[in-house]
Formats: C-alpha cells, structure tokens, sequence
C-alpha cells in the first residue's frame, strides 16, 4: 500500500532531541543574570517569574510541573543545611551556658538578645543597600555566637552581686552601671574592625561584605538592646518564679492543714 494512500507529509522542523524526567517529557531552561547592570540578582528574577509567569503557564497547560535547579537548587540545599546547623548550635549555646550558671532558664536571658541581632543585620543590609545572600546567613550564625557575651556579662554580674548579699533590683541595677563602659566599648572596637571590610571595593572580597555588614550591625544593635532588655527580663523571671514559688507554697499548705480520712472519720465518731 502506497503511503499516500494513507498519509499525507508536509516538511517542516522537528524537535532534535526529546527530553523526559521520570517517563515524562520535560523541558530545560538556563539563563545568567546580567551582574554587571546590577539592576535585578537571581533570587529576584526566580520569584517574578514565579508570581507573573508559571501562573500564567499552568493556567495554559493544566498537569505541567516545575522545579529550579543549578544554582537555585543548591542554594535551597545550603540555606536547610544551614538552618540545621543554626538550630544545633543553639542547643549547645543552651547547654554550654547552662552549666556553668547552674539553671535552665537564665540562658534564656542570655540568648534573648539574639533574635534582636539579627534584627539589627537585616536594617544593616537595608541601609547598604545589598540583599541577603549565603554569606548573609553565616554571618547570622556567626552573629548568634557573639551578641551572647554582653548579656552573659550582666547576667553573671547579677548572680555574683546576689551571692554576696546585695538585693535583686540594687544587683541588677549596679550591674547596669558597673557593665555599661565595658559591653558599649566591646561592641565599637568589634564594629570597628570590622570597617575595612565594609569599606572595601575590590571584586574579590566584596562576596564578604554581606557577612561582615550582619556582624557589624547586628552587634551593634544588639548592644544597645542588651542594656535595656536582659536586665528587665532578669526581672521579670524573678517574680514569675517568686510567683510560682507562692502559688506552690500556699497549694502544699492547704494539702497540709486538710484532714485526713481517718483523721476526719475519727472527729466525725466524737
């Protein structure tokens, strides 16, 4: 049977190569990211097409499916990997902290400063004008170890002020006083060691600006937040726990003066 008994052909282009995922045919799609404009980086191209573009296309073609690799890919990886890394030095911070101040929640004090340095890193990045990146996040992780030392200063100022007898409120206030000079010029000289890194312009150590930019600013944030916020939360512990240690006392009192059966069946046969 003559094939145009059956078909017709027409020339015309065809696909060279067909690409397929998991028995599926896909579609790959690679492009840079003009640095040298500086008008837009990666992370901002990724999510413009990923609010103004892949809606439009999955609205097209219903059952399509994406994923980013390369460069986006690996940095999804690191920032889990990171996070993870994040969370396991905060355990031990807890538990380095704990031993040596003898309780489970004065590390907390301690480490309350830390969500504000990172706080003061992200203004950082505002006022420099540059997007946090890797290095940005190292910088935070490096930053949580650091912006601790002021707050356990007063921290265990306060507790040797209270072993020798001086009052909560005169132990934490004199440890304000005392601890100012030292924590305010601890925190400059940091900053300040940090500024030639912040002010460099060669091509090559510009990739560290971000890390420095969350060190520098984010201590120097947190300083001014730790003379304010660790002894008020000190505070604020002590009457919660002398709250609970009234609370308990008066529960174990009334378990105390209540009879017991025997005790209340004997008054009841007198």
């Amino acid at each position: 049977m003559p094939f145009t008994a059956v078909a017709r052909a027409e020339a015309g282009r065809g696909y060279a190569t067909i690409r397929r995922a998991d028995l599926r045919r896909s579609v790959r799609i690679s492009a840079d990211v003009d640095k040298v404009s500086k008008k837009a980086n990666a992370n901002e191209v990724v999510a413009a097409i990923k609010e103004k573009v892949l809606p439009e296309v999955m609205k097209k073609y219903p059952g399509m499916t994406y994923n980013f690799q390369g460069e986006q890919k690996d940095q999804a990886q690191s920032m889990r990997d990171m996070m993870v890394g994040f969370i396991v030095a905060l355990i031990i911070m807890y538990v380095l902290l704990a031993i040596p101040l003898r309780s489970y929640l004065q590390p907390l004090i301690v480490m309350s400063v830390i969500p504000f340095g990172l706080v003061g890193a992200v203004v950082g990045h505002v006022v420099y004008g540059t997007v946090l990146s890797i290095m940005s996040m190292c910088g935070f992780i490096a930053l949580a170890g650091v912006v601790v030392n002021d707050s356990l200063v007063l921290v265990e100022y306060v507790n040797r002020h209270r072993d020798d007898g001086y009052g909560l409120r005169h132990a934490v206030w004199e440890a304000g006083s005392k601890r100012f000079r030292p924590i305010l010029l601890t925190s400059l000289t940091t900053f300040a060691g940090l500024t030639p890194m912040l002010l460099e312009t060669d091509l090559q150590a510009r990739f560290l600006i971000p890390m420095a930019i969350s060190l520098a600013f984010g201590i120097l944030f947190a300083t001014l937040i730790t003379l304010l916020l660790v002894p008020c939360v000190y505070l604020i512990l002590e009457d919660f726990k002398g709250r609970v240690a009234k609370e308990w006392r008066g529960v174990l009192g009334q378990k105390a003066a209540a009879p017991t059966g025997t005790e209340a069946g004997r008054a009841g046969e007198a």
